[in-house]
C-alpha cells in the first residue's frame, strides 16, 4: 500500500495553509461585515441608538460598508490560491456528508480536505447573504420611488437576514475562539502539523514538501 505524501515542513512542525492574499480577503470581509452588523445594531436597537446618536453618520457608514462588502472577494480573484480555495469551498465530497453525521468528526479519523463541511456551509451562507443584503440594501437606500411591495419585501428580507447573519457570525467567532491553531492559520498563514492531521487529514497528507502550495505559504 502506497504511503501518503509527507506533510511539508515536518521539522518545523507547521504547514502552509493560507497565503497573504487569502488572509487579507478574510480580514477585509470581516471588517466590512463587522461594520455592517455593528451599525445595524445601532440603527435598530433603541438603547444603542440613543447612546451613539449621529444617526445620519451611522447610516452612511452602514451603506458604505455594505456596498464595499464584495470588494475584498473581487480583489481576491487576482490570487490563484484564493480561486483554488473557492473551488474547494464550492464542492461537497462524500467525506463531507460523513463529517456532518459523525460524532467524532474531529478525531482525525476522516480524511477531511482543506475545508470541512461546516466551513463550506458557512462560506456558502455568508456569500449568499452578502449578495441578498446588497440587493435589498440598494432597494432600501435608493428605491424610494420603486413599488411599495418591493420596498416592503426588501426591508423584511434585509432585516431578518441580518439577524441570521449576526447569529452565524457569533457562532463562527465562538468556534474560532476555542481553536487557537485555526486562528493562527488565519493570522500567520501556517498551522501545526498535528492540528492539520487531526482536523483536515486529507489536506495535510496531500501537501508534499517543496510543493507550490508550500512555496506560496512561505511567501505569504
Amino acid at each position: 500500500m502506497r504511503r501518503p505524501a509527507e506533510p511539508a515542513d515536518r521539522g518545523a512542525g507547521t504547514l502552509p495553509r493560507f497565503t497573504q492574499a487569502e488572509r487579507w480577503v478574510h480580514r477585509g470581509t470581516a471588517v466590512l461585515l463587522g461594520l455592517c452588523l455593528i451599525t445595524a445594531a445601532i440603527l435598530y436597537l433603541e438603547p444603542l441608538a440613543v447612546l451613539v446618536g449621529r444617526r445620519a453618520l451611522v447610516v452612511r457608514v452602514h451603506v458604505l460598508a455594505g456596498l464595499g462588502l464584495p470588494v475584498p472577494v473581487l480583489a481576491g480573484w487576482l490570487s490563484a490560491a484564493f480561486r483554488s480555495d473557492l473551488r474547494e469551498l464550492n464542492r461537497f465530497h462524500p467525506v463531507d456528508g460523513e463529517w456532518l453525521r459523525s460524532r467524532d468528526r474531529r478525531s482525525g479519523r476522516l480524511a477531511v480536505g482543506k475545508f470541512n463541511a461546516g466551513q463550506k456551509l458557512n462560506a456558502a451562507f455568508i456569500a449568499g447573504a452578502i449578495i441578498v443584503q446588497l440587493g435589498t440594501g440598494v432597494i432600501m437606500q435608493y428605491g424610494r420611488h420603486w413599488p411599495l411591495y418591493l420596498r416592503t419585501g426588501g426591508t423584511f428580507v434585509h432585516d431578518w437576514l441580518a439577524a441570521a447573519v449576526g447569529v452565524v457570525v457569533i457562532g463562527h467567532l465562538y468556534l474560532a475562539f476555542h481553536d487557537p491553531d485555526a486562528r493562527r492559520g488565519m493570522r500567520t498563514g501556517r498551522v501545526p502539523v498535528g492540528w492539520a492531521r487531526r482536523e483536515h487529514r486529507g489536506w495535510a497528507e496531500a501537501v508534499p514538501a517543496g510543493s507550490p502550495t508550500a512555496e506560496a505559504g512561505r511567501e505569504g
